[in-house]
């Protein structure tokens, strides 16, 4: 059993998004522990990259910090090879294709093997096309998770039915961000999801706020929350790991059983 099946286990999953070397790795590290101690169930790392096509502006900004500190994707595994001996909690990469084919695929999946990650999401792989990565991603136990959008329609069932860890409901179109409301589908698409798979499935794109992150995890089986966690990490910097945690204890403070 896929140890990312283990947060959704008689629970709501809360899934936190942070990137990794914004404003530091020895900050990350902080976080990464105070998310754990503030009720995540599993946590997705951003691996930076110069262009992230699926980004709002607030990770976007978070991406270029990094990439500014001269952050490396060794860098990022040795952060959670040192850090994986305290975070017992599943851990997915999100980074983009070419970050993963300019490290060499089986040097990259065989790295997150060894360093302790579960799985990866790639926003810019289409469906049709993951096979190349999920390949290599399998032979290492790494999960390909699968991204469905509202625009997925047609193809739902046939992604869902091969899914594997979760799977990743992007709630709107456009890029990441936090919203004042959460528009598209959403429940429609899970409806569609339950009659292929019993793989959980979380919603992520725009929650914010306690409210909207109880809504989509009582719709499905959790919440993904990106933006509004990397702004706090914008604010306060070196000194955001507390407010960090204070933000996750009170988004997940709404979630049911």
């Amino acid at each position: 059993m896929s140890k990312i099946s283990e947060a959704f286990k008689n629970k709501k999953a809360f899934i936190p998004f942070v990137t990794c070397g914004d404003p530091d790795l020895e900050t990350t590290k902080k976080i990464l522990l105070e998310l754990q101690k503030n009720g995540a169930d599993l946590i997705e790392l951003g691996i930076p990259f110069s262009d992230p096509t699926a980004e709002g502006p607030v990770i976007q900004g978070a991406n270029l910090r990094a990439l500014k500190n001269k952050i490396t994707t060794d860098d990022i595994f040795s952060m959670v090879k040192d850090i994986r001996y305290d975070i017992s909690l599943p851990m997915v990469f999100m980074t983009y294709a070419n970050v993963v084919f300019s490290y060499g695929m089986d040097k990259f999946f065989d790295k997150c093997k060894e360093v302790g990650m579960d799985g990866i999401i790639l926003p810019d792989v289409p469906f049709e096309e993951k096979n190349e990565f999920e390949i290599v991603a399998d032979k290492y136990g790494i999960d390909f998770i699968s991204m469905v959008a509202p625009t997925s329609d047609e193809r739902i069932a046939k992604i869902a039915s091969v899914a594997k860890g979760f799977i990743y409901i992007v709630s709107s179109l456009g890029v990441t961000g936090t919203r004042t409301q959460i528009n598209g589908n959403v429940a429609d698409i899970v409806s569609k999801i339950r009659e292929t798979t019993d793989t959980p499935c979380a919603v992520g794109f725009g929650i914010s706020t306690p409210e909207q992150a109880a809504k989509m995890a009582d719709i499905s089986d959790g919440a993904i929350v990106g933006s509004a966690i990397v702004r706090v990490i914008e604010v306060y910097g070196k000194d955001s790991p507390s407010h960090v945690g204070k933000l996750v204890s009170d988004l997940k403070s709404k979630f049911s059983a």
